[in-house]
């Protein structure tokens, strides 16, 4: 008989259920070939084991044939391909291993870890949506998500897996999105939260050289495509899209030797663009029914961004520029000041420029485009706690020591609480242990980091929140759907008589 784990006994002491918002499956991948040639044939299929022979180097710009492990030093040097992720999952630990692989198992050690219900998130399917490869790419999603479907099904009530959702145009989003909650049952959807493409000018005049200068496209802003209609989609199947993107490989993430340096922060920074582009590109206000997930970066890049956010507005809306524009200048103001306190030289510029200020502002903004806000339609800065932390879900594992801020309302701009999620991120490298999560956890609570109340938002409300809002059938006939149903009432009345 084993023994009685922390966790499990910090599970009987709450007064609410665990929901784990980004758990891992570690995909056995000798199975995962058979459902890849069941949808793809046997071409497909080896062409996709040769390209993965080299550990994941499909996303490494410019990289040659096998990619940066059969590659020289000279040719890492030379082509500055950035050293992949090594080692990463938990090995010594077999048992959490096959934990992480056999749902059956997992299922069975749920009451152990102190958990009563989880979200299950590929490992593989972080890496394949952004295969550049079309065909690829929609093969491998396609025979990963079936896959997951077929594992997950009959432990439906303790888990449920994420389908991988590539997005390199909103058409193959949308279509396979469909097919996963149509066809398959999904009710969570993984998507990449931006794309990376050639600059088009290289790719047009210097094809050869498109894989070494690349743009990050994050969907929202500026992007190549308008993908309302996907968002528009993710309405209709009632989908809270949840992110799970990493930027290993672009901005300053391009070591070529060291991947904790690459690692660290990545998907802070990834999260940060996609927060910042759904924001400023007006998705939130299009969509205010619609909540994103952000994983795995963590929730200190939130606080620090809302706040910048008002900030921001705050000095630059577009009545604030008015003190900024440069017809504002006096010149003959500056010239009077310029003659009792510049010296014969500044003087004399200052004299041979006259009305020219061209030494203020050398670009000809066009006053009616320069409102930079204008597509989220904020007018006050409480508009921004409606479009940002209201709608934004920020998972954090464990360990995370960023927690605490997102419940700090003396500190966040206009008393807000950020919505931070717990997650176990089991099956990765992180985790050494899975009896061990809730209970690192829960040590915010017991150096006082947080209070019971914001433990029951990290570990339970946030999270059924996220996935519920738009399919409040989500967590029905799981371990968790009477807890939830009592949520759901008591938000329902709490409104009620908020608008009373």
């Amino acid at each position: 008989m084993r023994a009685t784990s922390k966790s499990e006994k910090i599970r009987a002491s709450l007064k609410h259920p665990v929901i784990d918002g980004d758990g891992h499956v570690i995909e056995y991948r000798p199975l995962f070939e058979d459902y890849l040639l069941e949808v793809a044939g046997r071409d497909l299929t080896d062409r996709w084991r040769r390209q993965n022979l080299d550990a994941r180097s499909a996303d490494n710009k410019g990289a040659k044939a096998g990619g940066w492990y059969s590659q020289s030093q000279e040719d890492r040097i030379d082509r500055r391909t950035t050293r992949p992720p090594f080692w990463a999952m938990p090995t010594r630990n077999t048992r959490d291993l096959a934990t992480a692989m056999m749902p059956k198992l997992l299922a069975a050690r749920m009451d152990e870890i102190g958990i009563d219900y989880s979200i299950i998130y590929p490992t593989m399917g972080l890496f394949m949506p952004r295969d550049p490869n079309s065909e690829l790419r929609r093969a491998t999603c396609r025979a990963l998500n079936r896959m997951l479907a077929d594992l997950f099904r009959p432990h439906a009530g303790r888990m449920t897996p994420a389908a991988a959702i590539p997005m390199h145009t909103p058409a193959e989003a949308v279509e396979e999105l469909e097919y996963c909650v149509t066809e398959l049952g999904y009710k969570v959807a993984m998507i990449a939260g931006h794309v990376r493409r050639p600059i088009p000018i290289i790719a047009r005049e210097a094809p050869g050289l498109a894989g070494f200068a690349q743009w990050v496209d994050n969907l929202a802003l500026d992007s190549l495509h308008d993908y309302d209609p996907f968002w528009k989609r993710c309405v209709d199947l009632r989908i809270a899209p949840t992110i799970h993107t990493g930027s290993m490989g672009w901005g300053s993430r391009t070591s070529i030797s060291n991947y904790n340096f690459n690692h660290i922060g990545h998907f802070a920074a990834a999260n940060e663009v996609s927060a910042k582009a759904l924001f400023f590109g007006g998705v939130t206000r299009r969509f205010p029914m619609l909540k994103f997930g952000l994983l795995e970066g963590g929730v200190g890049w939130a606080t620090s961004l809302y706040a910048d956010l008002v900030g921001h507005w705050e000095k630059r809306n577009r009545k604030a520029l008015e003190r900024l524009d440069p017809a504002n200048v006096n010149q003959q103001l500056f010239l009077e000041l310029a003659e009792e306190y510049g010296d014969d030289r500044f003087l004399s510029k200052v004299r041979a420029n006259g009305d020219d200020q061209a030494w203020i502002e050398r670009s000809a903004e066009d006053r009616a485009n320069i409102d930079e806000w204008s597509r989220s339609q904020i007018t006050r800065k409480e508009d921004i706690r409606t479009l940002f932390a209201e709608p934004f879900y920020f998972g954090c594992e464990a360990d995370d020591a960023s927690v605490p801020g997102a419940f700090n309302h003396r500190l966040n701009p206009m008393g807000s609480k950020l919505k931070a999620i717990f997650s176990s991120d089991i099956g990765h490298w992180d985790v050494e242990d899975i009896s061990e999560v809730l209970e690192e956890a829960y040590e915010l609570v017991e150096h006082a980091h947080i209070d019971e109340g914001d433990f029951r938002a990290f570990t339970f409300s946030n999270i059924a929140d996220l996935h519920s809002s738009l399919n409040r059938d989500f967590f029905k006939g799981t371990a968790v759907e009477d807890s939830v149903a009592a949520l759901q009432r008591n938000a329902s009345i709490s409104k009620a008589q908020a608008a009373e």
